[in-house]
């Protein structure tokens, strides 16, 4: 190691970003280089969609509202900023998850994983799934295994084993809570490849599930808590990295416009690049964290690199509709965390969360907080109609599916404008060739977030990490 300070530049200072900062700081130090950090965000604010509203005695997330609690790395992180004794679990009270059906609220069978039963009972049981569809899903224990390791859609698998009724009443309802995607266009090696693993290794996806696998845990309840948030909000977690990364520089209001390379040999006297700045400022670099969306960063890479793999990756956009209602004005006492809605039964909300009996602290104690989504891939008109529109039609689906008819006490509306990253079908490999690019042609220059390797908050904590840890290792060699 020949340079003792290094200058970085992180794009984008979201929750990918905002971590970059707080590792690269960490392992750079570690291997006794001194990292001089600048982080360029474009928006107001730092945390890119995690924001956190208080407002009369609730607590309402306006971005996502938890995140999985067998994906540790946000856990970890909130360890090393002293903040986990904030985190919270689930109600063990609300555990049901429920599917609309037919205009019917179908409690979520036991043991159900993406569609796959782990347990026969509960899902032959199931009002969701018709005699014909349950007996077309336990053809999955005979049809002859795929063999290949070539990817394939999510859909596709599901719909190949277990049929079209299973995909279409339970995959896909789950699935847009979390993708807000088309089951047929998202890949299956980004997002669940252990579900491929599964059928080469036992032949059969219930076989393999029912085998002693450990389940992979989606929306169905476990006797520990699948979620977890922080009692004062998610946005906890960012102002504690804010504040955490007080010596490192943090720009807000100013967009990269271009990553230009520099004739030198790469060392803190003469850095390899130069960030270009909107207001025509340049910033001298000798490692750039690309943390932005993958149509930003495309934009960045596209004159050095073959972009093709970000240019892949279509954006969703997403509304939250979170409505707080009197106790005594709502008919129902909710058992659960709140239910799904099938992209078949044609209505306006996707999903629905009892964000008041999911998550205890998030409301006084007569009230009610209720939480819709909006919008979907192929089905995200309503996003952007006005405010009260958009209310009015999540208030229809309201009375017709709950039953509610009193006017809310207060609604909070958040449009999440390309916010839902779709892995297309091969993403994994065409990302693994676009890093293999960037490292040969831009070395130095790194790309990740939640469009690349995982959607989730502890995915994009995670890759911030490894990322950050392998630059250090390679400068210390």
């Amino acid at each position: 190691m020949t340079d003792t300070s290094r200058k970085i530049v992180i794009v984008g200072g979201g929750l990918s970003g905002l971590s970059a900062a707080f590792y690269v700081r960490k392992y750079y130090k570690e291997a006794g280089i001194k990292p001089e950090i600048i982080i360029v965000d474009k928006d107001k604010t730092l945390g890119g969609k995690i924001e956190t509203l208080h407002r009369d005695g609730f607590v309402i997330e306006k971005g996502p509202d938890s995140f999985l609690a067998r994906k540790t790395a946000m856990i970890d992180l909130a360890k090393e900023l002293e903040l986990d004794h904030e985190l919270v679990t689930t109600n063990p009270n609300a555990k049901k998850t429920y599917i609309l059906q037919k205009e019917k609220l179908h409690p979520m069978p036991a043991g159900l994983v993406l569609g796959i039963p782990t347990e026969i009972r509960p899902f032959l049981k199931s009002g969701l799934v018709s005699f014909k569809g349950k007996v077309r899903a336990m053809m999955d224990f005979i049809l002859p295994p795929r063999r290949s390791k070539e990817d394939e859609s999510l859909g596709q698998l599901i719909e190949r084993r277990l049929g079209t009724e299973v995909l279409e009443n339970m995959t896909e309802p789950l699935l847009a809570g979390i993708y807000a995607g088309d089951m047929h266009k998202i890949s299956l090696q980004a997002t669940f490849p252990q579900f491929g693993e599964i059928e080469r290794q036992y032949g059969s996806l219930i076989r393999g599930m029912t085998t002693g696998r450990k389940p992979v845990e989606t929306h169905t309840g476990t006797k520990k808590s699948a979620f977890l948030t922080f009692r004062q909000g998610l946005q906890s977690l960012v102002y504690a990295l804010i504040n955490d990364l007080h010596d490192v520089e943090q720009r807000t209001e100013t967009a990269v416009t271009a990553i230009i390379v520099r004739d030198t040999d790469g060392t803190a006297e003469h850095p390899r690049y130069e960030v270009e700045l909107d207001n025509g400022e340049t910033l001298p670099a000798d490692d750039i964290y690309v943390t932005v969306q993958n149509f930003a960063a495309a934009d960045l890479l596209r004159s050095h690199v073959d972009v093709s793999a970000l240019d892949a990756v279509n954006y969703v956009s997403v509304a939250n509709v979170v409505m707080a209602f009197s106790k005594k004005d709502t008919a129902t006492e909710y058992d659960g965390s709140g239910f799904l809605v099938p992209r078949k039964e044609g209505r306006n909300i996707t999903a629905c969360t009892w964000t008041s009996t999911k998550w205890l602290h998030t409301s006084p104690e007569d009230k009610v907080l209720l939480r819709f989504y909006v919008g979907r891939s192929g089905d995200e008109q309503n996003v952007q109609l006005p405010d009260e529109a958009l209310a009015e039609l999540v208030r229809k689906d309201v009375r017709e599916i709950m039953g509610i008819t009193a006017k809310p006490l207060f609604t909070e509306i958040t449009r999440l404008m390309h916010s839902m990253p779709q892995y297309p079908v091969g993403h994994p490999g065409n990302i693994s060739k676009l890093r293999d690019e960037l490292g040969a042609v831009l070395p130095g220059v790194y790309a990740f977030g939640a469009g690349y390797d995982g959607i989730g908050m502890p995915d994009c904590i995670k890759q911030a990490k490894l990322t950050a840890e392998a630059a250090a290792k390679s400068l210390r060699q």
